[in-house]
């Protein structure tokens, strides 16, 4: 019911809201020159009279040079007039005239097959004949105007634009005035119980607008002169007001450049003496659009524009049958103010959901999403876009071990059957096996500075990734490191302890991975842990810390006081901080903790020039899932890492 009273109210205030907000998006414009004249010590007021007035001019200019072109175009169409009636008879030609003879064969070969009708007689019987009933001309004379009428009829179309221009500037130059107030009141009225998020929103708006139009305004007006140059040289009659027309045309996203194009190409058609007018016209507009768009654009202010595609589109629909060609142009900034209020006000955030730009699903989101949906090939696609601007080590801590932690939570709430975990046990393992010979190295990613007219905030940005942990060298430390890692007893415990076998290996360590079943207490006295100098346990259940785990932990010390016992995955404020935590040697929150920690035990035991020889009863398939043919109802016989 509301959105319905928004639209009846947008659609019959038009001609109210049109001028308000042409002038409010005339401000954001002319705001950063305002602020230049403000730093040469103008003052404020003139300040605001001298930008207003240069824009004046500017409006002015252009609108007479369109007048000019239109009225030459006018004069110069009887010049015109034996190639545009060349090219119309060429055209039926080849489409009416062919499709007259088609129809005359047509006609002719039915005449020779059905029997001919004899004509009917003229005579008085047939009322046909009769010229009584034959229709009387009839001719509609209007009175003649008077003088106010005619004056009215011509003065109309001009008076209009007129006055919607003079209100647009004098609304602008109140607003470029108090503009600090307006923002106070403004945010007194909508964010006064959240100051620092009304403010936010407002300055996002606001800079991100007045950029983005002075960026668009300086790229449109380059090609318009480009197109005039190039329509000139072609021999295009009118080629400024092209070039006008193209440069207004382009602040409509996508489309604008193509129907100036169509206009322009078919006038050169028209008016050509060839069709090379034409042909060379289509090139012109057709070359620049790409450069503009691939190059040009790209370079001042990135590829997006804030908005997704469909949202483009869908905006200009919209506001154009609103508020017609001048909604058309302006759909794009309302709707980027619409997407940025969504992302500061809570209840208007799927607006940014549905029309902004910046993916639905977090990288980690979408990590789960293609594990349930058993879609591994995705999900690699993606993970090779991500590690080119992150580490490996940094991809698993953020997106991998994220999606596991969001699988990790539904199975504790019981929302995840026995199918689907198995799906994703079998796509974790897939994506895990894919990474195998990707190198944990360091990328360099440069650093991405605001961009002039750019939509995205800084946060959006791709910031370098950490360095990744030093690498153990075995060979220069004099010393086999070895690491013991053992998996949990949760669901899914074993793809992450996986995941850190294959950083351990990584990273010149010799890691070998045990489930969970080898040290349950019925057989824990079967294992002998002596040489055993690092134990690391990977569990997601270290975060609530379940008897279990702490009996454990407890038997590995117990059984192997002098090792080096490392635990994760932990959050800051599970128990395991507590009295646990006091028998092991360190505690990880990511596989970055847990890989720092286990290269810097094996770094302070490489001086004992003792490889660790206990590993190998944990070796092969026997160390992933116990004794043969025993495995975890629900979950598939894990693959060594």
């Amino acid at each position: 019911m509301t959105g319905v009273i928004i639209i009846c109210a947008l659609y019959f205030g038009r001609a109210v809201m049109i001028p308000i907000i042409l002038a409010i998006l005339l401000s954001f414009l002319l705001a950063p020159f305002v602020e230049f004249l403000r730093r040469l010590r103008f003052g404020q007021v003139p300040s605001v009279i001298v930008a207003v007035v240069i824009a004046l001019s500017v409006l002015t200019a252009v609108g007479a040079l369109i007048g000019a072109q239109v009225a030459q175009l006018a004069g110069d169409l009887p010049k015109y007039q034996v190639a545009v009636e060349r090219k119309i008879d060429s055209v039926q030609r080849l489409t009416v005239g062919r499709a007259d003879e088609f129809l005359g064969r047509a006609s002719r070969a039915l005449k020779r097959i059905s029997p001919a009708r004899e004509q009917e007689p003229k005579n008085e019987d047939n009322p046909a004949a009769s010229p009584i009933d034959q229709p009387m001309p009839v001719e509609v004379h209007e009175p003649s105007p008077s003088p106010l009428e005619l004056a009215q009829r011509f003065l109309s179309p001009v008076i209009s634009p007129l006055e919607t221009t003079g209100i647009v500037l004098v609304v602008a130059v109140f607003i470029l005035l108090q503009r600090e107030d307006l923002r106070d009141r403004l945010i007194r009225l909508f964010g006064s119980r959240d100051l620092h998020r009304a403010t936010t929103a407002m300055d996002e708006a606001a800079r991100r607008l007045s950029r983005y139009f002075l960026a668009q305004l300086g790229i449109n007006m380059g090609v318009g002169i480009v197109i005039s140059v190039g329509l000139a040289i072609i021999g295009v009659p009118g080629a400024l007001l092209f070039g006008v027309m193209t440069a207004l045309l382009r602040f409509v996203p996508y489309v604008g450049t193509w129907i100036a194009a169509i206009i322009a190409v078919v006038f050169a058609a028209a008016v050509g003496p060839g069709w090379s007018m034409l042909v060379w016209t289509l090139v012109l507009f057709g070359v620049t659009d790409v450069l503009v768009g691939q190059v040009i654009e790209p370079l001042l202010y990135g590829h997006s524009t804030g908005l997704s595609p469909f949202a483009v589109i869908v905006a200009a629909i919209f506001w154009s049958w609103i508020w017609g060609p001048v909604g058309l142009v302006l759909s794009t900034p309302l709707t980027l103010c619409l997407v940025i209020l969504g992302r500061h006000v809570d209840r208007l955030e799927f607006l940014d959901v549905l029309f902004g730009d910046r993916p639905a699903l977090t990288p980690a989101e979408n990590f789960y999403q293609r594990l349930l949906a058993n879609d591994p090939d995705e999900a690699l696609v993606q993970a090779e876009t991500l590690l080119k601007e992150r580490a490996l080590i940094a991809y698993y801590d953020e997106v991998a071990l994220e999606g596991l932690r969001f699988a990790h939570n539904d199975v504790l709430r019981g929302v995840v059957t026995a199918n689907q975990l198995r799906r994703i046990n079998e796509s974790a393992l897939d994506i895990i096996e894919g990474l195998e010979e990707t190198a944990d190295t360091i990328v360099d990613v440069k650093d991405r500075e605001e961009l002039p007219a750019s939509f995205d905030s800084p946060d959006d940005f791709p910031v370098p990734s950490e360095t990744p942990p030093s690498r153990f060298d075995a060979s220069q430390e004099g010393h086999t490191a070895s690491v013991l890692c053992i998996a949990g007893r949760g669901e899914l415990d074993d793809l992450a302890a996986t995941i850190a076998v294959q950083l351990f290996r990584k990273h010149g360590l010799h890691a070998d991975l045990a489930g969970y079943d080898r040290f349950s207490r019925g057989r824990f006295g079967e294992v002998d842990l002596s040489g055993v100098s690092i134990i690391c346990v990977v569990s997601f259940d270290a975060a609530e810390s379940p008897p279990y785990l702490r009996n454990l932990l407890r038997r590995l010390h117990q059984r192997a006081p002098s090792a080096e016992l490392i635990v994760g995955l932990v959050v800051p404020e599970s128990a395991l901080q507590g009295e646990t935590l006091v028998r092991t040697s360190s505690a990880a929150v990511s596989f970055r903790e847990l890989v720092e920690a286990c290269v810097a035990a094996a770094r302070r035991q490489s001086t004992d020039g003792v490889p660790w020889a206990g590993l190998h009863e944990f070796e092969g398939e026997a160390a992933l899932n116990g004794p043969p043919g025993e495995t975890r109802e629900g979950v598939p016989e894990l693959r060594n890492a």
